[in-house]
């Protein structure tokens, strides 16, 4: 599992791109190497489609992009399904969480109270304005000027400020209101939940919450009154189980999905903690399957 952020912000050269701080643009032409790519992200990114045709795989659903689509997606991990029989073009815009609250703590117009739950991407409707900021920047990259830092962290801050005003954002609205106003603890346990199922080391989830390690275990402890290694093997554990018992998954297609790295290691732990194995499991639900 790669850092997309990091793959792109080093490599300027291969992905052109316009960076203010830790806020980054990019046009990405991305290239085919496989069917499904699995990344995360440290920070939140604004997806603007081009052209073509992907599909962002989440612990709690999938989101087909294409061609128009614009949507935000929440900082964490993902699987990207690509087609490969089409051409893929789109703007990647990485946007820090301390960079949505430098923009929004002055706006003079209230946002929404948060909510308890957000999707992991979220869907941006866009108006003339949110259009206008991409199609210009489109004229910066089809050109060889570089904007001024100034005028790039103008640009970016339009965009939030743009979004943030549409009414028809009213979910995206509260999520940024969230990002303000939340409790840390609030913002570990929506990581930990929106996240289990990625194969991550634990020093990814740290960063993803904003913490060094030391201290993201010791919230946690906090938080969960168990180790971060315990809670993930439960829940990938259980949510392997719903896979199989539930929607008729593989053994091996069960362990991927939770967030194992082998089905070896999955199998092992999986009759530890259930006293069966989950091929013996799957054959005797089949069993139990009318014809």
């Amino acid at each position: 599992m790669f850092n997309l952020f990091t793959e792109i912000a080093g490599n300027p050269t291969h992905y052109k791109q316009f960076r203010c701080g830790e806020s980054l643009l990019s046009i990405y032409n991305c290239p085919l190497k496989s069917k499904y790519e699995d990344t995360w992200s440290q920070y939140n990114y604004i997806i603007y489609v081009v052209e073509g045709r992907k599909i962002w795989h989440m612990a709690h659903g999938s989101y087909d992009l294409r061609e128009g689509s614009c949507v935000f997606v929440r900082k964490g991990a993902t699987i990207v399904e690509q087609f490969f029989e089409t051409r893929f073009c789109f703007f990647l815009f990485f946007v820090p969480d301390e960079f949505i609250c430098e923009v929004l703590k002055s706006k003079a117009t209230p946002l929404p109270k948060p909510k308890e739950q957000y999707e992991p991407v979220i869907t941006i409707s866009k108006n003339a304005a949110t259009v206008a900021f991409f199609q210009t920047m489109m004229i910066y990259f089809n050109s060889d000027y570089v904007p001024d830092q100034y005028l790039l962290k103008l640009k970016f801050s339009e965009l939030i400020l743009t979004i943030a005003d549409n009414p028809d954002n009213s979910v995206l609205q509260s999520y940024f209101s969230s990002i303000l106003k939340e409790p840390q603890s609030v913002a570990l346990q929506r990581i930990m939940e929106d996240n289990f199922c990625f194969n991550l080391k634990l020093e990814v989830f740290a960063r993803l919450s904003n913490r060094s390690l030391s201290a993201y275990k010791r919230d946690f402890l906090r938080l969960y009154h168990t180790t971060p290694g315990k809670w993930l093997l439960e829940k990938r554990l259980h949510n392997a189980k719903h896979l199989l018992s539930h929607l008729g998954k593989t053994v091996a297609e069960a362990a991927y999905e939770s967030g194992f790295e082998n089905v070896s290691h999955f199998s092992r732990a999986y009759k530890k903690r259930f006293d069966t194995s989950p091929a013996t499991m799957l054959q005797k639900k089949l069993k139990e399957s009318p014809l």
